[in-house]
């Protein structure tokens, strides 16, 4: 995927000033996974340094969400609101990872199996939770997931590196990792995935 000049940390962690979806098109937009109940965490790494540049929640329950706090996954054909992102289907899951990986930064995904109930009380949280600060990704997410029933351990953090810590301890994770040498930014992410998918 081809993508522009790299940003900092900000730039997938930052303020969203982008208008909500309407309510109709959230409906509209909603897609249902085959995949078993679960949730997964996201987190992108520097790949200089080793820190974490931003944290998301992709919730599998009745509808495939991706909650992305004060994120830049943004562009008119993307549903969202109150910074959750619907109609995640097979290809805008993999656009999103791969919008986030790139030469400066790899993706981490831990997923955990949930019960139905599980995944539909973390759909309720992430979709009640309203669109978030700039730099509040890892608190607001730490948050969520100490919320669910069976992830109430889970200690409130700021950093995206000390949560990836701390769910790679749940007995049931399932990690994976996305590395890519492209050199670009998110908003560029968005535009080739379109492309691809049309």
């Amino acid at each position: 995927m081809a993508l522009f000049a790299a940003l900092t940390f900000v730039a997938a962690c930052s303020v969203d000033n982008s208008p909500d979806s309407s309510p109709i098109a959230v409906t509209t937009a909603a897609y249902r996974a085959s995949d078993p109940p679960s949730i997964t965490l996201f987190t992108m790494i520097n790949n200089r340094t080793g820190e974490g540049g931003h944290s998301a929640l992709m919730v599998n329950a009745s509808q495939r969400v991706i909650f992305d706090p004060a994120g830049s996954f943004r562009d008119e054909r993307v549903v969202e609101r109150g910074d959750v992102l619907y109609g995640i289907t097979p290809g805008w899951l993999q656009a999103y990872k791969s919008a986030h990986a790139r030469s400066t930064f790899h993706v981490v995904a831990q997923e955990i199996p949930l019960t139905n109930a599980q995944a539909e009380q973390a759909l309720r949280l992430v979709q009640a939770n309203g669109s978030v600060g700039g730099g509040f990704c890892a608190q607001s997410t730490s948050s969520i997931l100490a919320q669910i029933e069976g992830l109430e351990n889970t200690q409130r953090t700021f950093f995206p590196v000390k949560l990836m810590d701390q769910i790679a301890k749940h007995p049931n994770v399932i990690t994976t990792k996305l590395y890519e040498n492209d050199d670009g930014d998110i908003v560029a992410g968005v535009r080739a995935a379109v492309q691809s998918q049309e």
